[in-house]
This record gives C-alpha cells, sequence and structure tokens, in this order.
C-alpha cells in the first residue's frame, strides 16, 4: 500500500527524467516485449485487450518492486 503518495510521484519524475529514451528505442524495447509475449502465447493477436486491466495491474505491481 501506498503510504506517502508525494514521495512516489517524486521518484517517478527523477526516473522519467533519468532515463531519457528516445521514441526510437522505446519504441524498439515495446515491439520486442511484444514480439515476446506473442511467442510464449500470453498475448494473441485474436484479441489483444483481452484481461487488459489485470496485466495493467500486474505492471504496476512489478513497477513498484523495481524491476
Amino acid at each position: 500500500m501506498i503510504q506517502n503518495r508525494h514521495i512516489l510521484d517524486e521518484f517517478y519524475r527523477k526516473l522519467n527524467a533519468e532515463e531519457k529514451l528516445s521514441y526510437e528505442e522505446a519504441l524498439a524495447i515495446y515491439e520486442a516485449l511484444h514480439r515476446e509475449a506473442v511467442s510464449l502465447g500470453a498475448i494473441s493477436h485474436d484479441n489483444i485487450w483481452d484481461g487488459f486491466e489485470v496485466d495493467l495491474r500486474i505492471a504496476g505491481a512489478i513497477n513498484m518492486v523495481g524491476l
């Protein structure tokens, strides 16, 4: 549970400022992750939005851990 939202917001602001990925780099990472997810069967092209809410919550939890 988030106890101090201001500290978390400051952390994310600093993280975003330090990462400095270009659009092309971010897109390449996204495309590689998408190909991997499709190859593993985690998602399909049939209906990519099925279970999106759950995936979003999982991604948020992973980001909180710092992986």
